[in-house]
C-alpha cells in the first residue's frame, strides 16, 4: 500500500510517496508503530531512481515492516521549482523539513527513524543529521564526499570554471547557476561527520566510475575516530554507481535490510 503526498517547502510543494507495511492491510485503524525510512536521492535524480533503485528499495523495506518515505527534491522529478538555482543549503533544509512531516505521521516509531542518502543524497544526509539530533540511524550508498570536486567533476570541470555569476550551465537539462556550486564549496561531509553520534551504514559499488569507491574506506576511518555510534561498511564487488544490475542491487539491499533489521528487532506495539 502506498500514498501519493506533496510536503511544502518554502512556497513550493515537493513531490513523495509513501510506503506502508505489508502487514498493514487497513493502515491507520490499529495501534501499532513501525520504524521509518526516509530515502534522499542524489544530483539531478528523483525518488524513482536509476532503473527504479528507490522503488525497488522501498518494496523490499516495507517487507521489514518499515514505513518508508521517499520524495523529489525541488526542481527534481513531481517537484515544483528550478534545481539549478538551489543550493546545498537548500537541500539541507528540504530534507528537514521531510523529516518533520514524516514524523508527524500516524504510526511512526519516532525513536526508530533512517535516513537514506544515495551520492549527493548521502552527503545531504549526513549533513542534515549533524544538524537534526533527532535521526540515530543514518545509510550512505555512493556517498559524496566533496560536493564541489565531485559534481563537478560529473558536470565538467571546464564547463564549471567558465561559469559566471549571470550566465548559467546546462547539464542534462538542468539549467545551473553559479551559486549552486559556491553553495558546494561550503561543505566537508568527512570534517562534520563527528558530530552525528548515531549508527551508520557505509555501502558503495566497486566498479563505481563516478563517485570513488575509496570514499567508503575515508569515510569509515573517520565515522570510527568517534567516541559514540557505531559504523559499518560495505563494498559490492562489480556494483556501479546505481547498482544497476540484478545481483548488485540484491547484495545491495540484503546488507542494508540486514543492518535495519537488527536496528528494528524489538516487538513492535
Amino acid at each position: 500500500m502506498y500514498k501519493q503526498i506533496h510536503i511544502n517547502w518554502n512556497n513550493k510543494k515537493l513531490a513523495g510517496t509513501i510506503h506502508y507495511p505489508l502487514e498493514e492491510r487497513e493502515y491507520g485503524t490499529t495501534k501499532s508503530i513501525y520504524p521509518l525510512v526516509i530515502i534522499c536521492h542524489g544530483f539531478v535524480g528523483s525518488r524513482i531512481g536509476v532503473n527504479r533503485l528507490f522503488v525497488k528499495t522501498a518494496e523490499e523495506l516495507i517487507k521489514e515492516n518499515c514505513i518508508v518515505v521517499r520524495f523529489d527534491y525541488s526542481g527534481c522529478g513531481e517537484s515544483e521549482g528550478h534545481y539549478g538555482d538551489t543550493c546545498l543549503d537548500e537541500l539541507i533544509d528540504q530534507t528537514t523539513v521531510v523529516i518533520d512531516y514524516a514524523l508527524g505521521l500516524s504510526h511512526v516509531d519516532k525513536e526508530r527513524v533512517f535516513l537514506l542518502g544515495h551520492s549527493l543524497g548521502g552527503a545531504t544526509a549526513l549533513l542534515t543529521v549533524v544538524r537534526d539530533t533527532c535521526i540515530k540511524h543514518l545509510i550512505m550508498w555512493s556517498a559524496v564526499a566533496k560536493p564541489f570536486e565531485d559534481i563537478t567533476n560529473i558536470v565538467g570541470t571546464n564547463l564549471v570554471r567558465g561559469l559566471g555569476s549571470t550566465n548559467k550551465l546546462d547539464y542534462l537539462g538542468y539549467s545551473f547557476s553559479n551559486k549552486f556550486f559556491e553553495s558546494l564549496k561550503k561543505y566537508q561531509p568527512l570534517k562534520e561527520l563527528e558530530r552525528f553520534t548515531g549508527d551508520v551504514l557505509l555501502i558503495h559499488g566497486k566498479s563505481d566510475e563516478e563517485i570513488p569507491v575509496a570514499y567508503c574506506t575515508q569515510y569509515n576511518e573517520a565515522f570510527n575516530k568517534r567516541v559514540q555510534g557505531l559504523t559499518n561498511r560495505v563494498e559490492v564487488d562489480s556494483a556501479n554507481h546505481t547498482y544497476s544490475c540484478e545481483q548488485s542491487f540484491r547484495e545491495l539491499i540484503a546488507k542494508t535490510k540486514e543492518w535495519v533489521s537488527v536496528r528494528t528487532s524489538q516487538q513492535l506495539v
